[in-house]
């Protein structure tokens, strides 16, 4: 299984990945840097990727899970609740290709704002 680590500001995270086609194509982008946006305990950025919603793709997502927006073309963090959330799991705005999880402590992604430097590699 493919591991990527996620660096923003002075915090590093690790994440798995899955064995999705959305997966690989950004495991094929990396390195991947962008700026910061937050939506609720959401960060996301632009990434230069275009491709579909898959037949998996689902806006009701967990807490620590990644995905990949095709209409904003963005990787997404999801860590908490959203605008969209009816509960304290989070929504994304809408259907989301979900290729990994997070493997450590979300809640330190609290304290990103937006226009931080985010980071993302091979572990």
């Amino acid at each position: 299984m493919e591991r990527i680590l996620i660096s923003i500001d002075n915090i590093s995270l690790s994440a798995e990945m899955l064995d999705t086609p959305t997966a690989r194509l950004i495991l094929q982008s990396l390195p991947l840097e962008g700026r910061a946006n937050t939506w609720g305990e959401e960060i996301y950025f632009e990434i230069p990727l275009e491709t579909g919603l898959e037949p998996e793709a689902r806006a009701d997502v967990e807490v620590g899970e990644l995905g990949y927006w095709p209409t904003g073309h963005a990787f997404c963090i999801f860590f908490g609740p959203t605008p969209m959330s009816t509960s304290e799991k989070p929504v994304a705005a809408s259907a989301v290709n979900v290729f990994g999880k997070i493997t450590g402590d979300c809640s330190l992604l609290k304290t990103v704002s937006s226009g931080a430097l985010v980071s993302i590699k091979r572990e």
